[in-house]
């Protein structure tokens, strides 16, 4: 009996070899997933029939190559697309935790008056001072420290329009 089951086995062995050296290299790629999926799925069916797995678990596992698709699906439902842009456009997670949502990402319509209000000068200041205190600003809101991109850019914006102004 094992024999019958050894040249079987060595049989599709010589096919499937055959048939993978006839493969461009994205064809070979793309078999090569699915025949881990296939492999992956086979061994969860003799876990869940042998009683070593629970079904619930082989069915959490058989979702998980849908996963690539999910962006996809996302697209087909409004709220998740929603969720999944803000996790995509790099929503901070402080402000997601907070509940609050950020503004977008400034405009270039910025008065002198504003731009001294941000930046915390006078308008009578000189580009020294507008340098530094831009210097000071970022040091605290860089989005790589944990602020977020909306200030970083109203700063940033705000230091453009006066140093453009002839604030000197």
């Amino acid at each position: 009996m094992h024999w019958i089951l050894g040249i079987g086995l060595a049989a599709l062995m010589f096919v499937i070899l055959k048939q993978w050296g006839g493969l461009t290299p994205e064809k070979r790629k793309a078999a090569t997933w699915k025949v881990a999926l296939a492999i992956f799925g086979a061994i969860l069916v003799v876990l869940v029939l042998t009683g070593r797995v629970h079904v619930l678990v082989a069915g959490f596992a058989a979702l998980i190559p849908l996963l690539k698709r999910l962006p996809m699906l996302l697209r087909h439902l409004p709220w998740l697309n929603k969720l999944y842009q803000d996790y995509k456009g790099g929503a901070h997670q402080n402000d997601r935790q907070q509940g609050r949502q950020q503004a977008p990402i400034a405009t270039g319509q910025m008065g002198i008056r504003e731009a001294c209000e941000i930046l915390g000068v006078n308008q009578g200041c000189s580009r020294e001072e507008v340098v530094a205190a831009h210097r000071r600003l970022m040091q605290k809101i860089h989005p790589d420290r944990g602020g977020n991109d909306y200030l970083a850019a109203k700063v940033n914006e705000a230091k453009s329009v006066l140093l453009a102004r002839g604030m000197s």
